[in-house]
């Protein structure tokens, strides 16, 4: 869940019963409505979703079973999804906290056993 400049609410991903999702929604608190925006490129959970600088969202980890390194950003103006590069190490159950200077820090999680690595996009 990311906060974005505009106030909106971006959920993403999640799974139900197994079943893995790449969509998302925002959510508009000053009118309580939901509506949906363009789905991610890979079914996320276990993941983090973290507001940038310049508006979009970087999202980062798991997907169902596989552990995933890939990192994917999000355009609220367009509601597209873009690939973006990868992580150095797949992790899931990680942190990801956006800093005053625009990098996002990633840090800990699982990958098989106890992550305790950082790195910066």
């Amino acid at each position: 869940m990311s906060i974005l400049l505009n106030g909106k609410v971006l959920i993403t991903g999640g799974e139900n019963s197994g079943v893995f999702f790449k969509s998302a929604e925002l959510y508009d608190p000053s009118t309580d409505n939901w509506t949906i925006t363009g789905s991610m490129n890979v079914a996320r959970y276990y993941h983090t979703a973290s507001p940038l600088t310049n508006g979009n969202v970087l999202v980062t980890g798991r997907h169902n079973t596989v552990y995933l390194n890939s990192a994917e950003l999000y355009n609220p103006s367009t509601g597209i999804w873009t690939i973006t590069g990868d992580m150095s190490v797949a992790r899931y159950y990680h942190t990801a906290s956006t800093l005053t200077n625009g990098t996002v820090l990633v840090a800990g999680g699982r990958n098989g056993g106890i992550l305790a690595s950082t790195e910066l996009y």
